[in-house]
C-alpha cells in the first residue's frame, strides 16, 4: 500500500532549459554561448552547489571568477530563474493526490537559488507535505544518504513509497530500496499508475 508519493522537481514538475540561462548570461561574460555551455557541462561547481558544499554567494563568486560575469548576484539569480516551465499535467496529478490525503514530498537534486524562486513562483509548493532537497541534505541522488533522509522524514520504506524521476540511475537506486519507482515519461503513464 502506497503511503507517500515522492516527486523529482526537474523534468517531472518543472521542465528546465539551461540554454536560456546561458543566453542571458553570455552578453555579460567573457565567454560566448558555446564556451559557457561547455563550462557549465564540465565544471564541478553546480554539483558542489547542489550538494551543499557551496552556498549561493560562494557559487556566484566562483562562476564570476571563471567566466568574467559582470552582473550582480541578484541579476545572476534572475537569469537562472527564467529556465523553468511548469509541466501542468504532473502538477494537476499532484494536486489530486494531495486532495485524496496522500502525503507528498519533493525529492530533488537542486539548489537554494532555484528553490527560492520555485517556492515563490508556483502554487503547488506549499501543498507538498515536505521537501527533501540535495543542498539541504548534503548529498545528491543516487547517493543512498538522500534516500535514507526521505525514509526517515516520512517514516516509510520499501513499497510504501511511490517515486517519480526522469533519470534511470535515480530510479535504479530507489528500486534497490524496494520503492515503487517510476521513470517519468508522460503524465498518462503516471496517472495510470496512480489509478488505484
Amino acid at each position: 500500500m502506497i503511503r507517500v508519493a515522492a516527486f523529482d522537481i526537474g523534468k517531472v514538475l518543472l521542465d528546465f532549459d539551461y540554454r536560456i540561462f546561458v543566453g542571458k548570461m553570455a552578453p555579460h561574460s567573457r565567454l560566448d554561448i558555446h564556451a559557457l555551455e561547455q563550462f557549465l557541462a564540465q565544471s564541478p561547481l553546480l554539483a558542489q552547489y547542489e550538494s551543499g558544499q557551496l552556498d549561493c554567494s560562494a557559487f556566484f563568486q566562483a562562476i564570476q571568477a571563471q567566466t568574467g560575469y559582470e552582473g550582480t548576484q541578484a541579476e545572476f539569480a534572475a537569469h537562472f530563474e527564467d529556465i523553468f516551465t511548469p509541466i501542468q499535467g504532473t502538477i494537476a496529478l499532484h494536486a489530486e493526490l494531495a486532495a485524496r490525503g496522500l502525503p507528498t514530498w519533493t525529492f530533488s537534486n537542486t539548489n537554494a537559488m532555484a528553490i527560492a524562486h520555485i517556492s515563490r513562483a508556483y502554487d503547488f509548493w506549499p501543498h507538498f507535505t515536505g521537501h527533501i532537497l540535495s543542498h539541504e541534505i548534503g548529498a545528491l541522488k543516487p547517493d543512498p544518504i538522500i534516500y535514507e533522509a526521505l525514509e526517515t522524514a516520512t517514516g516509510c520504506a520499501g513499497p510504501q513509497i511511490a517515486y517519480l524521476d526522469d533519470l534511470p540511475e535515480n530510479i535504479a537506486a530507489a528500486k534497490t530500496r524496494g520503492w515503487q519507482a517510476i521513470q517519468f515519461k508522460d503524465v498518462e503513464q503516471v496517472r495510470a499508475f496512480f489509478s488505484w
